[in-house]
């Protein structure tokens, strides 16, 4: 009786060093074992392909609307700021002469607009009525405010005034009272619509923008300089009558409608293929924690857990869901039912960056690309480590530059600019330039950049890459020795290495999953 229970234990354990072998086997040793088809890897490969021509395509049609949205924006800033140049600084006005002909100019403008302009703009209107332009100031609560005399008297609450202008009644810019001594900001808002027209050429319905415009009059630091910018946003809708003769766009709609249902009829397989395996992987995690719980009396610890359940295929999970949930807003926006096209975007980028790094797995069968795997995984929690450090340090020095530097260079003038620039300097970008802009400023403060520029380049570009490259190096030199010489890397490794046999072909087992 105790023989057979001995013999029970041995067959128990040898079918599940059996499963685990089969579990961890390549697409072509399962092929060679029991002749098993790798369906998965040939869905992948094509999964890849047609995500891939799927995001080109979508590229494609997202460029021709952003540069539509910024070409634009341009044409805005030139129709409506006066004198405007295409330079970099600060565009401002300094007298109050200079705000009046700046507003009276874009009053003008906006309702000889389309007179004016040499694209397809037009006012939005309403119930048969042009949208007015609005005029609204901002202002501190009336006080009194004597700079001569070193006296004041204000309120911190904030007032808001506002005028409409129609283009059908006459209006004085000399009627609209301005206080510039409590101003705080000046903005106009203007609506314009227009139609995308570019998109004909490519067999594609022209889209309907609503640009809501904004210019900006902002006084908010009463220094004598109000500087002035100008905003837009626009809301894609679909044009009320739209007739486009010898166009093939209703059937290049139907093809990209069938296409985009292709894509998500293929995740949607490859999602329960990899959910199936992640199913096995669980079901095999706990006979495996059952075995070394009850044989060698000890848990298995998460790192072993996820070897056997294998995060590959929670990574193709995550890319087709997000493959799937993109599909279908891209074909909510090819309908016209949404136009919200940076969040597909978003998703569909994620979705097809996941997918290819996700082709890594099965590189990952051959030796000589599965040591570059091992050297990432293996190098990772070091790497981690070690990264959290070098953080503690940049986070530290980002702010001392925002603080200290920021009022005497426009580069560290806030905490996010500060960590561009450093982040900059690591890659030499910015030394020099940040450098030279400190030149003119106080003794005490050029000491001081000197020290800092000094300290932080040595200690990140010569000390801190340096030591992250030698993590990265040693940690391969092991995983490389390893290799050579045989060795096993965990204990679950050793466990499926004592079964040496191929499984028997025809037997069932719950790892078909793989």
């Amino acid at each position: 009786m105790a023989s057979e229970c001995v013999v029970s234990g041995n067959n128990s354990e040898f079918e599940l060093r059996r499963k685990l072998k089969y579990f961890f086997m390549s697409p072509c040793e399962k092929y060679r074992t029991r002749g098993r088809k790798p369906w998965k890897l040939t869905l992948q490969l094509i999964k890849i392909a047609i995500i891939t021509a799927q995001f080109a395509w979508f590229g494609l049609s997202n460029e021709m609307t952003v540069i539509f949205r910024e070409e634009n924006l341009t044409s805005f800033k030139h129709l409506f700021l006066k004198n405007y140049q295409e330079r970099k600084g600060i565009y401002a006005v300094y007298t109050k002469q200079e705000v009046h002909e700046h507003i009276n100019y874009i009053i003008m403008r906006y309702l000889t607009l389309q007179s004016v302009t040499v694209g397809n703009h037009a006012f939005q209107r309403v119930n048969g009525t042009d949208t007015p332009l609005t005029l609204c100031q901002r202002f501190y609560t009336p006080k009194k405010i004597s700079p001569e005399n070193e006296t004041f008297s204000i309120s911190p609450n904030v007032q808001t005034e506002c005028v409409y202008i129609y283009s059908t009644k006459p209006f004085n810019i000399t009627d609209f009272v301005l206080d510039f001594k409590r101003l705080l900001s000046l903005d106009v808002h203007m609506k314009i619509k227009a139609i995308n027209l570019q998109t004909v050429r490519h067999d594609e319905l022209p889209d309907c923008y609503n640009f809501s415009v904004t210019v900006v009059f902002d006084n908010s630091a009463h220094s004598g300089r109000i500087k002035v910018s100008l905003h837009s946003r626009a809301h894609v809708s679909v044009c009320a009558h739209a007739n486009v003769s010898g166009s093939n766009a209703v059937s290049h709609f139907l093809l990209m409608v069938l296409f985009d249902s292709l894509v998500i009829v293929v995740c949607l397989l490859s999602l329960a293929l990899c959910t199936r395996s992640v199913s096995a992987g669980m079901r095999l995690v706990t006979e495996y924690a059952e075995f070394v719980s009850v044989k060698r009396g000890k848990s298995l610890s998460s790192a072993e857990k996820m070897e056997i359940i294998n995060g590959w295929n929670i990574l193709i999970i995550i890319s087709d869901t997000l493959t799937v949930t993109a599909s279908l807003l891209k074909i909510c926006i090819l309908s016209k039912e949404l136009s919200n096209y940076t969040v597909c975007s978003i998703l569909l980028g994620t979705a097809t960056l996941l997918a290819w790094i996700g082709v890594l797995r099965y590189l990952g069968f051959f030796q000589k690309y599965n040591i570059l795997i091992l050297t990432m995984r293996a190098a990772l929690p070091s790497a981690l480590r070690f990264s959290l450090c070098a953080v503690m340090i940049y986070i530290s020095y980002c702010f001392c530059g925002w603080i200290v530097l920021g009022p005497h260079h426009e580069n560290f003038r806030s905490f996010h600019t500060a960590a561009y620039c450093l982040l900059s300097m690591i890659n030499g970008d910015e030394i020099y330039s940040t450098f030279t802009k400190l030149r003119e400023r106080s003794t005490l403060v050029w000491i001081f950049s000197r020290f800092y520029i000094y300290s932080f380049v040595s200690i990140f570009t010569y000390m801190v890459l340096s030591l992250f490259i030698a993590i990265i190096t040693d940690t391969y030199e092991l995983i490389k020795k390893q290799q050579q010489d045989g060795e096993v890397f965990s204990d679950l490794q050793k466990f499926i290495a004592e079964y040496r046999d191929a499984p028997a072909p025809g037997t069932d087992t719950d790892a078909h999953a793989k």
